[in-house]
């Protein structure tokens, strides 16, 4: 018998984001706690959160629906035992299991094509205490309704359990990493940009420079030894932890720099000056010139895109990339991403890849020359987002939205977005973390805007 537990209590520990705020529990002494799906799969503290004991389940829940599974993880130190935990699940199932090894999640994505699904261990841009699991079919993330497959399994417990002489074979695919860079080398063109790349000790770091390299650029390379640990810097590739990066572009007279992230689904960039890209400044940047017909973009991007895409549908969507790769193939879109650094080239792969969008950055820059020339050019509104702790964000969200009643129209497809006439208010809970987001927009200054929402999100939580 399985009973629901809307548990609020959450543990601290250094850097850590706390996490997650529900789990479904079984009713007996050692208790064992099923993390349900957010907008990036499962995800967790390792051993805490993520254990063995549920990747075990996980995998018996994926075999008991899928026969045949490719699965690779990222560098983090728990990775290889969760991977081994969810492997021994699905043999259980009786499912033909193929591992990938260490390799960057669009590798497992593109890889994923040739089999039923794919299962990525990994937790991205999270801290290394954190892992989970993401799941992939024909090289997109499972969408809501595959999403819920899995979990009714888990939570019903409707396990398939093979007979001993049925138990699932296990092997090896070694050549998936070469398939993915020749992929990104077959869809650009060559290159001889100075780079500086920061793969913050992550999956990339197995791939990234040799693309680049193979392009034809002279790379300088940044934490390009994979390691669990993330000694270097924390995998999230925004501004606060690329510091060295844009100094190192800047000493070198460098042509750009590129960072990714722990698992190299995310690209971010600094310009030729030192200058890290704003993640909104990166989106219009791509759209415009690989924009044709249709584009998607979360809820939270900038008006920027609006003002430089004329004559082109822009569908906005809920923020989480597989919300992206749902609405580009609904719509049959040109390209889609997020400020935070997932960049979507559906002609190529509908999983947000770093290494193609840094590839597919250089070959846009060899054409078209100065970074920051080319980036000045781009409009730019003043931008806040701000992020705050909240145990129960479904009651801090009912209080927030009539708040935000208050002040106008709001729209709810993804949190409670309110348009103004000096710009714009977007209020939502973070699908991966146990936190209360703004997003605040303005055509002049922002820091207006921002003080209001920031008093009624405090007010909410308090």
């Amino acid at each position: 018998m399985m009973r629901i537990l809307h548990h609020t209590e959450t543990e601290n520990c250094d850097n850590s984001i706390q996490f997650p705020s529900y789990f479904i529990a079984k009713d007996y002494e050692h208790t064992a706690k099923y993390s349900k799906f957010g907008s990036s799969g499962m995800r967790g503290l390792a051993n805490r959160e993520i254990t063995p004991q549920l990747a075990l389940n996980f995998g018996l829940a994926v075999g008991s629906i899928y026969s045949n599974v490719i699965i690779g993880h990222d560098p983090r130190v728990s990775s290889e035992m969760l991977e081994s935990a969810v492997v021994a699940g699905l043999l259980s199932a009786g499912s033909e299991v193929v591992k990938l090894g260490m390799a960057p999640t669009p590798t497992l994505a593109l890889a994923s094509h040739d089999f039923d699904c794919g299962i990525m261990i990994t937790a991205s841009h999270n801290p290394a205490q954190y892992n989970g699991m993401k799941i992939f079919k024909k090289g997109m993330s499972f969408d809501t309704k595959h999403q819920e497959e899995i979990e009714d399994v888990l939570n019903k417990e409707r396990f398939r359990y093979a007979s001993w002489e049925k138990t699932g074979s296990l092997g090896v695919m070694e050549n998936a990493l070469k398939k993915h860079s020749e992929t990104i080398l077959k869809n650009t063109k060559s290159a001889s940009l100075n780079i500086v790349l920061d793969c913050g000790c992550g999956a990339g770091s197995a791939l990234t420079p040799y693309v680049l390299r193979e392009m034809g650029c002279h790379v300088i390379t940044l934490n390009s030894q994979p390691d669990g640990h993330f000694p270097g810097r924390n995998p999230e590739p925004d501004e606060e932890n690329l510091s060295h990066l844009k100094s190192v572009v800047k000493a070198t007279g460098a042509d750009l720099g590129i960072a990714n992230d722990g698992d190299a689904d995310r690209m971010m960039a600094v310009d030729n000056q030192g200058r890290f890209v704003a993640g909104d400044k990166m989106l219009a940047f791509f759209a415009v010139r690989e924009a044709k017909r249709a584009i998607a973009v979360p809820v939270d991007s900038s008006r920027v895109i609006d003002d430089v895409l004329k004559g082109i549908k822009i569908s906005r969507t809920k923020v989480g990339d597989v919300y992206i790769s749902e609405e580009l193939n609904k719509i049959e879109g040109d390209f889609g991403g997020e400020p935070s650094g997932a960049w979507i080239f559906p002609r190529i792969s509908y999983c947000p890849d770093g290494i193609l969008a840094a590839a597919k950055l250089v070959e846009m820059l060899e054409e078209e020359g100065n970074f920051s020339t080319l980036l000045d050019a781009i409009p730019e509104y003043p931008m806040k987002r701000g992020a705050f702790p909240c145990q129960d964000k479904k009651i801090a969200m009912i209080r927030i939205t009539e708040e935000l009643e208050k002040l106008g129209r709001i729209n709810a497809l993804d949190g409670v977005r309110v348009d103004l006439e000096e710009g714009w208010i977007l209020v939502r809970p973070s699908g991966t973390e146990p936190k209360i987001r703004i997003t605040v927009e303005s055509k002049n200054e922002c820091a207006g805007l921002y003080k209001v929402a920031e008093e009624i999100v405090k007010g909410a939580i308090a």
